[in-house]
């Protein structure tokens, strides 16, 4: 009995002693403070961090991808490889890994539960991995999910309720298959059009952005249904990432600090004050430098005087690319020195393990100090005890029926139709009234993946046949839409002209649905921001059978038509509005909804002329003898269709402009207020936007600036009284150089529409 006893013994030490007993090593020991849920963070922190050895500490400043601990190597697999990820985590104490492709929730939750178990159960501190994912409209990498409109297209509805609800239904997806950490929201501003990530953006307005990105962070962070879990979320790129000189992605940006102060900055600012827990670096270099090798920008302007205090995050692989990319590093170990003497906390390597044994080596050299490194992993390690982990580390099954549901199906449709922008609309071809034949046409009409666009199911995109079947194209919706109705898809447009005007014979309207497919990052750049010559060709072949003709273009960005606005009776920009877009197209077409969306960008005329609605008076010369201030206002040349314009099925008006005094001072304020009248014959919504313009200052100020949007909802002749507080605090100044407020005596205009009231300022 004896021997049996030993023998039992002896096993199960060596169970314990090779990993296979469920428990860390400290578990027959006192509970260290780190896990006593009782204590102030900042103690477990410090008790967690005085445990860990060197190794442990850098294993928590690297993220891997998933491709190193599933069964194929390949990204898109979700299936883990116990023995790749036990590896990884507890010989190299890897702390976070990333990424993946759209499989249904009760896989990745069997995913997330095998990998949490070995870092919790197996490590020798049982420190939970945080998981990162690019849930970038919805939860875009899960199947079954409720994916809403891009965010370029919730910044059209102007409406900040859809970005909260954005949040708040990524929040409700992701977090019970165990997805931590959400690479959301894209704080950057939208500026440069033809830019491939322009359709991530919320636009071109700092405010628009910055209100849209706060309100994604309130409905984000602040969703009670998913406790007892907590999530990360992530705001992208700092700094100045949108406006590269090239238009192409991960390419150079030459700005002045004025103008990254007063455009860039604010939202990332608004988010910072707002909560936000972790921000990821911009892949270009700014003026001449890295922004990943930037003491400047990750340290000087971000901590010290934006005030963050949370994990700075590399994007893919950036400390490798200062070695082959950037070249300002002559290896890997030099890169690793320069990214983290710049500020970065966690590394998204992704594919080695070549930053945790380089930045070893740099600390056992003396050239980096282990007080460094204990800072970037504080700041890992509070945010894991701040999102729960260490109380609530494993994944949930069991509500996993909410995942997708017609509660959040319907929100996402909301936005969708709230984003639908008309930009032209002859004769009142739209609303289409009882068609008896519709012919639709364009690579568009019968696709899902287009609507939805890149960081959808997968990075490009995913392949037209993992589209959820309940999903509607533009044809199949047009066919729910117009029942009674032949509608006739026409896949390709015959080349012989006789044959194709016998195919439109009776058409009472065609629907030309063009634009871009599915892209993102780098691989959305193009050389020219022309709509494609074929679709191009395909419009005026349409046209010239002088049936009515509607352009519907789903895209992520505004391709050039000017030569080609003129065949289209009616445009509508429908932009990425996601998997309840063609529901939302047809619902505008039909008139059961009446469009409300207005442009969050200027649509440009010319590939050689792009200009944001907010420019400087000196950005265009010219003179015009009619005009009193000729510099003032853009020449209507320089664009096709301006930031914040939208029609719709029914009028407004604008009246009664007024400014409740002459002069304000610093401390004061003073309201504006405003009279908004249906004028039509049908109910409609209206984004109403209010716009401040300095008249003179010391430096340059733009044309118009928006300050504070509203929607309004109006019934046939009715009308309602807007009012915008000013407060000289909030909206009278603009940032120097060094981002220091500057507050200028001088005239400032209101305006609302074609309306403008002046008043002075006296700081």
């Amino acid at each position: 009995m004896k021997k049996i006893r030993a023998s039992i013994l002896s096993i199960i030490i060596l169970a314990v002693l090779s990993g296979l007993l469920s428990a860390p090593a400290f578990a027959q020991q006192e509970r260290p403070l780190y896990l006593n849920p009782e204590a102030p963070i900042h103690e477990r922190v410090e008790d967690l961090l005085s445990r860990m050895t060197l190794e442990e500490k850098i294993g928590q400043m690297s993220q891997l991808d998933i491709s190193q601990i599933n069964t194929t190597g390949i990204q898109a697999d979700v299936v883990l490889d116990p023995e790749k990820a036990r590896n990884l985590i507890v010989n190299h104490h890897v702390g976070s890994f990333i990424n993946g492709e759209a499989v249904p929730p009760q896989q990745w939750y069997e995913y997330m539960a095998g990998l949490t178990r070995i870092a919790v159960e197996e490590s020798r501190l049982g420190i939970p991995i945080i998981y990162g994912i690019d849930h970038v409209h919805g939860a875009s990498y899960m199947a079954e999910t409720t994916i809403f409109p891009q965010p370029i297209n919730l910044g059209a509805t102007f409406n900040t309720a859809h970005s909260y609800n954005m949040g708040w239904v990524t929040a409700l997806e992701m977090a019970d298959v165990g997805h931590h950490w959400n690479f959301a929201p894209t704080l950057d501003v939208g500026v440069n059009q033809i830019w491939g990530r322009l359709y991530e953006t919320f636009g071109e307005d700092p405010l628009l952005v910055s209100q849209m990105g706060v309100a994604y962070l309130d409905g984000f962070h602040n969703n009670a249904d998913i406790a007892p879990y907590r999530l990360a979320s992530n705001a992208k790129h700092f700094i100045a990432y949108s406006d590269p000189v090239s238009g192409w992605d991960k390419t150079p940006v030459s700005l002045g600090m004025q103008e990254i102060c007063e455009i860039h900055l604010p939202p990332f600012q608004a988010a910072i004050d707002a909560g936000l827990m972790t921000i990821m670096g911009n892949s270009s270099e700014v003026n001449g430098e890295p922004v990943h090798a930037s003491h400047f920008f990750l340290t000087e302007m971000l901590r010290n005087q934006l005030g963050f205090e949370g994990v700075v995050l590399t994007d893919w692989d950036e400390v490798g690319k200062l070695v082959g990319f950037h070249r300002t590093a002559r290896d890997y170990k030099e890169a690793t020195y320069q990214a983290v003497t710049a500020g970065i906390d966690v590394s998204m390597t992704p594919l080695t393990l070549q930053f945790n044994d380089a930045l070893l080596e740099l600390v056992q050299e003396g050239r980096i100090s282990e007080e460094r490194i204990d800072e970037s992993v504080r700041r890992v390690l509070r945010l894991k005890f701040e999102i729960g982990l260490f109380e609530n580390p494993f994944p949930r099954s069991d509500r996993l029926d909410r995942i997708g549901s017609e509660e959040s199906r319907l929100k996402s449709l909301e936005a969708a139709r709230e984003s639908i922008v008309l930009l032209k609309n002859e004769d009142e071809v739209l609303p289409l009234r009882n068609p008896a034949r519709i012919v639709l046409a364009g690579p568009s009409a019968n696709s899902k993946r287009n609507l939805a666009g890149g960081w959808t199911l997968a990075w490009q995109g995913g392949r037209e046949e993992q589209y959820p079947e309940r999903m509607h194209t533009i044809y199949s919706a047009l066919q729910a839409a117009f029942p009674d109705a032949q509608l006739e898809l026409m896949e390709a447009l015959p080349e012989n002209r006789e044959q194709l005007m016998g195919q439109l014979a009776g058409a009472d309207v065609i629907i030309y649905a063009g634009g871009e497919e599915p892209y993102a990052e780098f691989l959305g750049n193009i050389t020219d921001l022309n709509l494609p010559q074929e679709q191009k060709d395909d419009i005026r072949h349409l046209a010239a059978s002088g049936i009515p003709l509607v352009t519907v273009l789903v895209q992520g960005r505004p391709r050039l038509i000017t030569d080609v606005l003129g065949h289209m009776d009616a445009l509508i920009h429908a932009g990425l509005p996601g998997f309840e877009g063609a529901e939302a197209i047809a619902d505008v077409l039909s008139g059961r909804v009446n469009p409300s969306g207005r442009l969050p960008f200027t649509y440009p005329a010319f590939a050689g002329h792009m200009l944001n609605y907010n420019h400087k008076p000196s950005d265009i010369f010219f003179f015009h003898p009619d005009s009193q201030h000729p510099f003032e206002e853009p020449n209507p040349g320089t664009h096709l269709f301006t930031f914040g314009e939208g029609l719709s099925y029914t009028s407004f008006s604008y009246s009664d402009l007024r400014v409740s005094a002459d002069e304000v001072s610093a401390g004061g304020s003073l309201t504006a207020s405003v009279t908004v009248t249906n004028t039509g014959d049908v109910a409609g919504s209206r984004p109403l936007l209010w716009f401040l313009s300095n008249t003179y200052a010391t430096i340059p100020r733009p044309v118009r600036e928006l300050k504070h949007f509203e929607r309004v909802h109006l019934e046939p002749g009715a009308s309602q009284t807007l009012e915008f507080e000013i407060r000289p605090e909030e909206v009278l100044w603009y940032p120097d150089g060094n981002c220091e407020r500057v507050f200028e005596a001088g005239t400032f205009l209101v305006r609302v529409g074609t309306l403008k009231e002046s008043f002075e300022f006296r700081p």
